[in-house]
């Protein structure tokens, strides 16, 4: 914690269980398809997923074995997500996971449509914070 801020209130996931290397040693997984205008959605997930810390969290099914959100948790999305293009036999998958809730992400994003990249990084990682937040007793 920097000098001048207050603790926080709640560790939602304890520092000493981040790992941030492969915990198994992982070949690349499924690509993913273009469905029209997706490859900012497609360039999104691919850095997520292999992003190693949270494609370990992910990986242990952890999230959704403790969830009890009803309807959309994006936390349980990219869960579904990640460990579909790790242990996929194919060699690209269409994202159907995510395509499915892509305007509960973003109000504003429409499908078909040219989106940023920035943007929707940004929103995929606050429906991920807010369904942790959810989950929390505070």
């Amino acid at each position: 914690i920097a000098e001048g801020m207050a603790p926080p209130k709640r560790i939602l996931f304890p520092p000493e269980k981040i790992c941030m290397v492969w915990q198994q040693r992982q070949s690349a997984g499924a690509g993913l398809f273009n469905a029209g205008n997706t490859c900012f959605l497609n360039a999104v997930l691919q850095c997520l997923t292999y992003t190693p810390p949270l494609a370990n969290y992910l990986l242990s099914r952890e999230h959704s074995q403790a969830c009890q959100q009803q309807g959309f948790c994006m936390m349980c999305i990219m869960e579904a997500h990640v460990n579909k293009v790790l242990h996929s036999p194919v060699s690209a998958i269409l994202p159907l996971t995510v395509l499915k809730v892509f305007t509960r992400i973003g109000e504003h994003f429409q499908p078909g449509r040219e989106e940023d990249a920035h943007d929707f990084l940004c929103c995929t990682v606050n429906a991920m914070q807010r369904a942790c937040l959810s989950a929390s007793n505070e």
